[in-house]
C-alpha cells in the first residue's frame, strides 16, 4: 500500500477527546508498509492520556482492515509532540494560529 493510503486509513481513528483524527493532530511520525506487515511510529498529545489504548487499538483496527496485513504500532516520545505537527486545519479548528 502506498503512504497516502495508509494515511487515509489512519484519518477515521479519531482522538476522541479533541474529535479530530490523528492524522491531522500531527500524531503520526513514521508509517511504513513493509510488506509483510505495517509499522507505524506514533504518540500522544500527553503521556497520561486517557484514551491511548482506545487509540492505538484504532490504529491496528484500521489499518489491519485496510491492508490486509499485520501492523506493528509503536508509541513513542521522542519528538515530544507539540502543535507544530498539526494540520493548519486542526491548528484553525482548535483555536492555534496559523
Amino acid at each position: 500500500m502506498t503512504q497516502a493510503e495508509l494515511l487515509d486509513a489512519l484519518k477515521t481513528v479519531e482522538d476522541p477527546e479533541l474529535m479530530m483524527n490523528i492524522v491531522d493532530l500531527g500524531l503520526v511520525y513514521r508509517i511504513e508498509d513493509k510488506e509483510d506487515h505495517v509499522e507505524i511510529d506514533y504518540t500522544l498529545t500527553t503521556p497520561g492520556c486517557p484514551a491511548a489504548d482506545f487509540i492505538e487499538e484504532q490504529i491496528v483496527e484500521k489499518l489491519e482492515e485496510r491492508s490486509k496485513i499485520p501492523v506493528e504500532a509503536n508509541l513513542v516520545w521522542n519528538p515530544p509532540w507539540g502543535p507544530e505537527y498539526m494540520s493548519d486545519e486542526a491548528k484553525i479548528a482548535l483555536g492555534f494560529p496559523v
